[in-house]
């Protein structure tokens, strides 16, 4: 089977994404329009604004795609797209888009698990040699798991949140601190500024044999902090705010990392790769690489624009079962519920 040029489209949430691959893997182009205006006044992703800026948005991007590539639509060999998990009406958009234009060209179409596509984003990096099987952390607003990644793309959950994800605890975070949406970035500058020292605010599940992740626990604890400030001085001084983030991305990133390496140590398997919006995170990236040194685990930390959701991932992970002969049938539907499976399917 001829496997490129591929394009691929990502429209799981609110960032509308198109990239085209050649056989190699090489990302030729990578396009992504982000929604983070037209949902900050509600303070959240409002889903049929999302559908709709999909909608309006897509065509010119997948137009975009090709020309910043230099493909013509009728040389592509497959054409993809993401169709699940995510927002139903966000996912059809581009899922039904896709399969139109494969069937329409009479080219393959393949369907791929939002999440196998931040799995796969290290196999888009050439100065990364990576090689199976791998451990995986995915850490975004809506997930927060570790997976085992094998050569022949079988993925086995480890463990996940059992309550809340990494992101939404940032995201829910900031708005009680006023800080908008989305709370991670500015979080993790104000964070910067703060005494990561002044509050101790926990790490569940630390000293448990579990792989799982839970952060209800540490959001009550900003929660109740901040309402503690503000009875004892009417208001939050600056400080105050930067010491909270401080203290709140301490937390989440010693959950995040700590069972990371355990998964490593306790697997035998020293490679790790994360993924996910979370990822940009400053101080995840750097105690990532930093408790991997010190465990002797080769850690492979995506670029940012790799770790938000983009749809070079996505062709990534296309490209990698379509080398293993999968494709779907044009009759796939969204699942905006798509659990990741010990062989990698729904």
């Amino acid at each position: 089977m001829t496997l490129g040029p591929l394009l691929a489209i990502e429209t799981s949430c609110d960032e509308s994404a198109a990239a085209v691959l050649d056989d190699q893997g090489r990302v030729l182009s990578n396009v992504v329009h982000s929604q983070i205006k037209d949902h900050a006044p509600y303070g959240g992703v409002v889903p049929e604004i999302a559908s709709r800026e999909h909608l309006a948005r897509l065509p010119g991007l997948v137009r975009r795609a090709l020309d910043e590539a230099g493909v013509a639509p009728a040389d592509l060999q497959a054409v993809a797209a993401t169709y699940g998990p995510g927002l139903i009406g966000a996912l059809l958009v581009g899922l039904q888009y896709a399969k139109g234009l494969a069937q329409g060209l009479n080219t393959t179409f393949i369907g791929v698990h939002h999440l196998e596509g931040h799995l796969m984003a290290g196999t888009l990096d050439p100065a990364f040699d990576l090689a199976f099987p791998f451990i995986g952390l995915v850490a975004s607003g809506g997930h927060s798991a570790l997976y085992r990644v094998e050569e022949d793309l079988s993925i086995q959950l480890l463990g996940e949140t059992r309550d809340d994800a990494a992101g939404e605890a940032f995201d829910k975070s900031a708005k009680l601190l006023g800080l908008g949406y989305p709370g991670g970035a500015v979080i993790d500058r104000r964070a910067a500024q703060g005494d990561d020292t002044r509050f101790d605010f926990p790490v569940s599940l630390r000293d448990r044999g579990t792989y799982d992740f839970s952060f209800s626990g540490l959001k009550t604890k900003v929660r109740l902090t901040v309402e503690k400030l503000q009875a004892a001085q009417g208001a939050l001084s600056d400080q105050d705010v930067d010491d909270v983030c401080a203290c709140l991305r301490k937390a989440i990133v010693e959950a995040l990392v700590s069972k990371s390496v355990l998964a490593c140590r306790r697997t035998q398997v020293h490679r790790l790769v994360l993924g996910g919006g979370v990822v940009a995170n400053s101080r995840l990236r750097e105690e990532a690489v930093r408790r991997g040194a010190d465990n002797d685990i080769a850690v492979y930390v995506p670029p940012r624009p790799l770790c938000t959701d983009n749809a070079a991932m996505i062709g990534a992970a296309a490209l990698a079962r379509l080398r293993q002969g999968r494709q779907h049938a044009l009759t796939l539907a969204p699942r905006p519920s798509l659990p990741l499976g010990d062989d990698g399917r729904a």
